[in-house]
């Protein structure tokens, strides 16, 4: 096993660590405002100045809006990580920021749900590169060992916009009185995001006037002997993320897991208030409770899995915490499915949401250690399939429920098919090897069992 697998301490002192806590600080909010103006619209789809705009929308057709998101988000993950390869993560992400900022401003002014639909497709498009660029700059700029904690940080962005979004866009929506505003305020923020983004960021950390020489060789250089892809490198590639058995597993894996965690953002609101009873700010509160609770599970997962890659080895290290996480969240949604009560729902509700925010790290590691200079367009490929599974489980989860009147059980099966997707994740998750990059001959810089 490679000596860097030996400890999961930390590789620099303080004194040498500020510009690395710069791009954490600077990712972290940038992930911050993805999930805010992602996971707003399952809060607003529910408010009255939205369904007053939009009288006579069918839950299917609302269904389709949330849905077309994901699935234009999905598609839109490998070409969008492939550029960031290709012309670099500073400018990519920027421009990823600036452009799903002015997307969302654009969603607050639809006047039709068809436009709506639209102007989501579009929002998936953009937002795509955002989070395989941002694996691709965390891969340059941290040692091998660092990576899972790092990522957790990352994480933890997105989970606290996604935390935050139901009750403040809720309160906001109250105070504003119209959806339209807030989409427009979320838009400017963006904005100023992406100016501090391209501000702290470069590619590689040699790039950078302010790192010093001890925190370039405490990071080591993840890049060295790699050049940037290409265009004619995009069909080897694709070849070579083809024909990974690990990448196909792992890609099912996302699809499944990511199925039963996209109800969470999507449809929860919607069932708390409409099949318990549940007054609209009490249920945005019970929203971010669920999604507030995995927020430790990020660091948790962080910590997990440089323990794990030290404990087991580097193989069977990836796969553990995933695969147990996985687990016990279709455990977690088998007891959404058997009790009756609101509130221990939204306890077993919980449990999927911190169960998945634990295993996420080392999802993000594992791309990050197969994918060597194409990191972006591989966690743009595994990305890709959770995103579809997201867009599945917002159009299937009406249809379901609509399935399920017959028996009078929709709700039992929406949670009983949520949580055979994690238990097929935590069984797909197994075959999986992170010691084996897919172009192993395209980088000095190999990672060894």
């Amino acid at each position: 096993m490679n000596d860097a697998y030996q400890s999961p301490v930390a590789d620099a002192s303080p004194r040498s660590s500020h510009i690395r806590a710069r791009v954490i600080a600077v990712s972290v909010l940038m992930a911050f405002m993805l999930y805010l103006d992602r996971v707003c619209l399952g809060e607003i789809v529910k408010s009255d100045s939205f369904l007053s705009d939009f009288r006579g929308a069918s839950k299917e057709q609302i269904g389709d809006v949330l849905g077309a998101f994901f699935f234009a988000y999905a598609l839109f993950q490998v070409p969008a990580g492939w550029a960031s390869d290709r012309f670099g993560g500073r400018v990519m992400l920027t421009l990823y920021i600036l452009g799903w900022s002015l997307l969302t401003g654009i969603s607050g002014l639809a006047g039709t749900l068809s436009m709506l639909l639209v102007a989501r497709l579009a929002f998936g498009m953009v937002q795509a590169g955002a989070y395989p660029t941002s694996s691709g700059v965390i891969r340059n700029w941290f040692h091998v060992r660092s990576r899972a904690m790092a990522s957790s940080f990352v994480s933890i962005g997105g989970r606290l916009g996604g935390t935050l979004a139901p009750f403040l866009t809720t309160a906001l929506v109250l105070s504003l009185g119209s959806w339209r505003s807030v989409l427009l305020l979320y838009c400017v923020a963006g904005i100023i995001v992406a100016a501090a983004y391209w501000w702290t960021i470069r590619d590689r950390p040699s790039e950078h006037p302010g790192v010093s020489a001890d925190e370039l060789a405490a990071i080591g250089d993840a890049t060295a002997g790699e050049i940037r892809a290409p265009l004619r490198d995009i069909l080897p590639m694709m070849g070579a993320i083809l024909i990974s058995r690990s990448l196909w597993l792992n890609a099912l894996a996302q699809f499944c897991l990511v199925f039963g965690w996209a109800f969470l953002i999507t449809w929860l609101p919607t069932f708390l208030k409409e099949e318990k009873g549940v007054e609209p700010f009490l249920g945005s509160l019970m929203v971010t409770g669920v999604l507030a609770i995995a927020i430790p599970g990020q660091l948790i997962g962080g910590w997990l899995g440089n323990r794990a890659v030290a404990t087991l080895g580097h193989r069977w290290g990836r796969i553990a915490p995933l695969s147990l996480t996985c687990l016990i969240a279709g455990f977690a949604y088998v007891g959404c499915a058997t009790f009756d009560s609101v509130w221990i729902i939204v306890a077993c509700c919980a449990a999927v949401s911190l169960m998945t925010d634990i295993g996420n790290p080392t999802v993000w590691a594992f791309m990050q250690d197969v994918g060597g200079r194409n990191t972006a367009a591989v966690f743009g490929w595994g990305n890709m399939w959770g995103n579809f599974g997201a867009a599945a489980s917002s159009m299937a989860v009406p249809r379901l429920m609509k399935l399920g009147e017959v028996n009078g059980n929709g709700v039992a099966l929406v949670f009983f098919t949520c949580a055979g997707m994690y238990v097929l994740a935590s069984i797909a998750v197994i075959g999986t090897d992170a010691t084996k990059q897919i172009r192993q001959l395209e980088t000095t810089n190999e990672i060894h069992e």
